[in-house]
């Protein structure tokens, strides 16, 4: 019997001291501090003055006026990566990358296509490596991921968050300025057939004023509604030779809010965020939607993505009027430039061509773009201030990452509006990390080395205790920042990334005087031809070279100068062998998103060591 007893306590201490190790693995051992991650959208980075004054010495920008003393109040409390750049130029391939924190050319996602997470490189997502680590996960705003699951044989929804605060519901009942959905229903009466991406204002007192040519047609008591709020809300909708003037279609570049500063859609990100933190009650409920409260007993990790700049550009009028005084130094385009334009490029500002605009509509589009900044750094600042008060009332450490835009956004310059293109306008995003440890992430630090979207994942793993070193995370594509502000990590020679959208697929790499982009494929089917451009001439590879000390507009592509041969052949190469070779997947996610067969190719396997000579 006593042998029994010794076996069995032998095995009760075995299992305790195996699990107790694999806890000891998963959960740190510190204090993990509460996490803000902030991401705003299509945001320059010379909407900030704080980001201009460190790369220009001036704090306005080229353009002209900018407001921004919330986000300039960030740079001093904590460190700013202010040369980081994201990897693909669209909301949904950049937020990928910063979620899953890989490369496109790693992960398979370069556009906006839907996928799933049953093929077999997928990892989890940041909110969800955090879940696993202790945290308790909510996200309020924009998301981005088209991230899904298979179930049945069938794509469905899947939640990377825990908690959601989704204004594709609350935005039908009226907490925004503006909107676009499909309507089963309208004004209390239900629809014989469903109407289509209807667009939608709401004024001050909850009424809906909508902007629907179907609607106007099958309707008459909504004629010229379309009109009214053209009118109302002075818009400036795109147009150009593919898309004419129009009441209906077209993004919206310029105009005033129908809600005042505060109530707009972000304005209720930020009201749902302090109501949030500030809950007593057991559920924590917005309009229709309820979540479950803060759990005291986990750390916390908060999504906040704006909407802002995004279009429709719509500042409330407060900040509107106040923009329209100043007058802005409107970017031309030269016809040379045309001239030596990529053709994938040239597509792309043909696609968001504005210079045929006139001056006032011009200045309009600037000011308003500006304005709406000024009143999404206000925003930023309450959200911090808000977030930093509740974790020094708990006594808790904490953790800020500011991110400036998924990617940027042009305003006029190289002739066009939209982004999608490696241009530094488009792909240069600074990163402000705040942290209540001062030695990681000291206050006013300025990091002029290069960083990456995919760094914004190990970041804010290792602060939350992981382990970057074992296993489970070999496949995260970046790097540790505090490991950038220490001097430990390895210095970066270049940056890459690659888009599909719009442009069709192309790849950069930059570095700190040039960068080079080509073609990646001839189009943007998944899977076959992963290779080809290793076997088309440099000519049919449509590439770019601009030298940026001399060029910092990039308008004269160098690409055929005898003189930058050299530097062109070389920067081809390493881009090739990195996109193309060093563990390049493709997935046909289909249609519906059940794709899961992984397409490879490794034939320059290391290739990306951030080496590059000159």
């Amino acid at each position: 019997m006593k042998k029994v007893y010794l076996l069995y306590s032998f095995l009760v201490f075995g299992l305790f001291a195996c699990n107790q190790k694999k806890q000891e693995e998963t959960l740190p051992t510190k204090e993990q501090p509460n996490i803000l991650w902030i991401v705003t959208d299509d945001h320059r980075y010379d909407a900030i003055q704080a980001f201009n004054k460190m790369l220009t010495g001036n704090e306005m920008s080229q353009l002209g006026y900018v407001e921004s003393p919330n986000i300039d109040k960030l740079t001093t409390m904590g460190t700013t990566f202010v040369n980081s750049y994201c990897h693909a130029q669209g909301c949904a391939p950049s937020r990928a990358s910063m979620h899953l924190g890989r490369y496109p050319f790693r992960s398979g996602v370069y556009q906006f296509e839907y996928y799933n997470n049953m093929a077999e490189h997928c990892e989890p997502t940041l909110p969800e490596q955090l879940a696993n680590l202790g945290y308790q996960t909510t996200r309020i705003g924009k998301l981005g991921v088209r991230l899904k699951t298979i179930k049945d044989g069938k794509s469905a929804s899947h939640n990377i968050y825990q908690n959601n605060f989704d204004f594709k519901k609350l935005r039908k009942e009226g907490f925004t300025g503006w909107g676009k959905d499909w309507f089963h229903e309208l004004d209390g009466e239900k629809l014989e057939k469903p109407l289509k991406s209807v667009r939608f204002f709401v004024t001050p007192e909850g009424k809906f004023e909508y902007v629907s040519k179907e609607l106007e047609e099958t309707k008459p008591e909504y004629a010229g509604t379309a009109k009214m709020t053209m009118e109302k809300y002075d818009l400036l909708r795109h147009y150009n030779s593919k898309k004419p003037k129009s009441d209906y279609e077209g993004g919206i570049l310029a105009g005033v809010s129908s809600r005042e500063a505060g109530k707009t859609r972000d304005g209720y990100y930020v009201k749902i965020f302090d109501a949030y933190l500030n809950n007593q009650n057991e559920q924590f409920s917005f309009g229709s939607q309820a979540v479950e409260h803060i759990d005291e007993t986990k750390p916390q990790f908060f999504y906040l993505g704006f909407d802002f700049p995004h279009t429709p550009v719509l500042p409330p009028a407060s900040y509107r009027e106040r923009f329209q005084k100043y007058k802005y130094k409107v970017p031309t385009l030269d016809e040379k430039e045309l001239n030596t334009m990529p053709k994938q490029l040239k597509k792309l500002v043909t696609n968001g061509y504005t210079d045929h605009f006139t001056d006032e509509e011009k200045q309009k589009m600037i000011q308003d773009y500006f304005a709406f900044c000024a009143y999404g750094d206000a925003l930023v600042g309450k959200a911090v201030d808000a977030f930093i008060d509740y974790n020094q009332k708990k006594d808790k450490p904490y953790l800020i990452v500011y991110v400036n835009g998924d990617h940027g956004w042009k305003l006029n310059d190289h002739g066009s509006v939209s982004k999608f293109t490696p241009w530094d306008i488009d792909a240069h995003n600074p990163i402000v990390v705040v942290s209540s440890d001062k030695e990681k992430f000291p206050a006013g630090k300025v990091v002029k080395e290069f960083a990456e979207f995919v760094d914004i994942a190990p970041t804010i793993l290792s602060s939350a205790g992981a382990d970057l070193s074992v296993e489970k995370f070999e496949y995260l594509d970046g790097i540790d920042m505090a490991e950038q502000v220490s001097g430990n990590a390895t210095k970066r020679d270049y940056v890459v990334g690659e888009s599909h959208h719009i442009t069709g697929p192309r790849a950069f790499i930059r570095t700190k005087d040039y960068v080079f982009s080509i073609q990646t494929r001839p189009n943007t089917k998944r899977g076959g031809d992963i290779q080809w451009a290793l076997n088309q001439t440099y000519d049919e590879l449509d590439p770019a070279l601009y030298h940026m000390p001399s060029d910092p507009n990039e308008v004269n592509n160098l690409a055929f100068d005898d003189n930058y041969k050299d530097i062109a052949s070389k920067m081809k190469e390493k881009l090739l062998n990195i996109v193309l070779g060093d563990n390049r997947i493709e997935v046909d996610w289909g249609a519906k998103a059940t794709g899961t067969e992984i397409y490879r190719s490794n034939f320059a396997s290391g290739a990306h060591d951030y080496k590059l000579e000159l």
